[in-house]
C-alpha cells in the first residue's frame, strides 16, 4: 500500500512539475507579487512629505532650532513663490502641503487626494505644534488643517480614475487576445482570409468593438459614482478624459492583440493576460498611489501605460487641470499602441500551424 502510495505521489509530482504553466502560476507568480508588495509597503512605517512654506513661519523655525536632523527624516520643507501658486501645487499633486502662520495658529493645507499623506501631513504638524507649546506656558500655539479642494470631495474622486482605467485595461486585453485565440482555433480567422473581407475591416471592427466597450464602462462607472451615495463630482474639463479612453484603448488592445498572436491556447491567452494586467495595475497606481513606493518601482510605473491613463484621467476627472495636461499622456499611449501592434503583427498567424 505504501510502495502504490509512493509511486502515484511521485508520479503526480513529476507531472506538477512538467508543467510549466501549474509551475509558473503555483510558485512563481504568487512570489512575484510577494516581492512586488515587499518593496511597495516596506518604506509605509515613515512616510516623508514635501511641505511648501508660504512666508515665514516661526513655529518650524523653532522646531528646526530645536530637532532639525529628526524633522529632516519626515520633512522635505521648500520656500513657496505665491500663497496661490503653493496651494495650486497642493491641489494637484504636485507637492503634499503647504504650511503658512495666521497670528499664533499653524495652518496647514493638504490634499484629499492621498489619505496617506494627508493623514501623515497632520500628525507632523500636530507633533509640531504640541513640542512648540511645550517651551512655554500656556500654550500659544495651534493647529488648523484645511483641505485645498471643495469639502464636498470625497474618496471616490480618485478612486474612480483608477478602478475606471484598470477596467478598461482588463477588457481590451482580454477580449482582444481571447477572440484572436478563439476565432484561431475554431478555424474562423483562415475562413476570414479566404472570405472577400480586407484586413482593416477586420481589424476595424475589432477597435470599434473595443472602444464601444470602453465608452458603456466608463458611463456605468461614471452613472455609479455620480449617485449620491458615492457622491463623485465630475471637473469641468471631465470630457479630455474620453481621448484618453480611446488611446488607453488602443494601447491595451495592441497588447491584447500581441498575447493572441503568441499564444495557442485560451488557458495560456487568459494566463499571460493576467500576467501583464493585474501587476500592472498595482504598479501604476490604479488601487493605491505610489509616492512612498522605492524609486525603482515608482520609474517602473513610467514605462506601463496604464500609469498614463490613470494619471491623465485623475488629472481631467477629478483635479480640474486642463486639456493640455493630458497631451503627454495621449502621445504615450498613442506611441506604446503603435509599437507593440507593430510586434503583434510580425508575430501574427491566421492559422494554429
Amino acid at each position: 500500500m505504501s510502495k502504490k502510495f509512493v509511486s502515484l505521489s511521485r508520479a503526480m509530482l513529476l507531472a506538477f512539475l512538467r508543467d510549466r504553466a501549474a509551475v509558473f502560476f503555483t510558485i512563481l507568480f504568487p512570489l512575484f507579487f510577494l516581492v512586488l508588495f515587499g518593496g511597495l509597503f516596506k518604506n509605509q512605517g515613515a512616510p516623508k512629505v514635501t511641505v511648501l512654506e508660504i512666508g515665514r513661519v516661526s513655529v518650524l523655525d523653532q522646531a528646526r532650532a530645536h530637532g532639525g536632523a529628526e524633522l529632516d527624516k519626515v520633512l522635505k520643507i521648500k520656500p513657496a513663490g505665491s500663497r496661490s501658486d503653493a496651494l495650486d501645487k497642493v491641489r494637484k499633486g504636485k507637492d503634499d502641503a503647504a504650511v503658512e502662520a495666521n497670528g499664533d495658529a499653524l495652518v496647514v493645507h493638504y490634499s484629499a487626494a492621498d489619505k496617506v499623506k494627508a493623514g501623515a501631513v497632520q500628525e507632523i504638524f500636530d507633533s509640531v505644534v504640541q513640542h512648540a507649546n511645550l517651551a512655554g506656558q500656556p500654550e500659544k500655539y495651534t493647529l488648523q488643517a484645511r483641505q485645498v479642494e471643495d469639502k464636498s470631495l470625497k474618496t471616490i474622486q480618485y478612486l474612480t480614475p483608477g478602478l475606471l482605467g484598470w477596467a478598461l485595461g482588463v477588457g481590451a486585453v482580454f477580449g482582444a487576445a481571447l477572440t484572436l485565440v478563439t476565432w484561431r482555433q475554431k478555424r474562423i480567422l483562415r475562413r476570414l482570409r479566404l472570405a472577400p473581407i480586407g484586413t482593416g475591416t477586420i481589424v476595424g471592427a475589432r477597435v470599434g468593438v473595443a472602444l464601444t466597450v470602453g465608452l458603456l464602462q466608463m458611463a456605468i462607472f461614471i452613472a455609479v459614482a455620480s449617485l449620491p451615495y458615492f457622491g463623485l463630482k465630475l471637473s469641468k474639463y471631465w470630457w479630455m478624459s474620453i481621448p484618453l479612453l480611446i488611446a488607453g484603448t488602443l494601447a491595451f488592445l495592441s497588447i491584447g492583440l500581441l498575447v493572441g498572436a503568441y499564444a495557442k491556447t485560451q488557458e495560456a491567452a487568459s494566463g499571460l493576460a493576467n500576467v501583464i494586467i493585474l501587476p500592472m495595475a498595482f504598479l501604476s497606481g490604479s488601487f493605491f498611489p505610489l509616492d512612498n513606493a522605492p524609486g525603482w518601482i515608482q520609474t517602473v510605473a513610467k514605462v506601463l501605460p496604464l500609469h498614463y491613463l490613470v494619471s491623465g484621467m485623475q488629472k481631467v476627472m477629478v483635479r480640474g487641470e486642463g486639456p493640455a495636461s493630458v497631451l503627454p499622456s495621449l502621445l504615450v499611449l498613442l506611441g506604446f499602441a503603435a509599437v507593440v501592434s507593430f510586434v503583434a503583427t510580425r508575430l501574427f498567424r491566421w492559422d494554429e500551424i
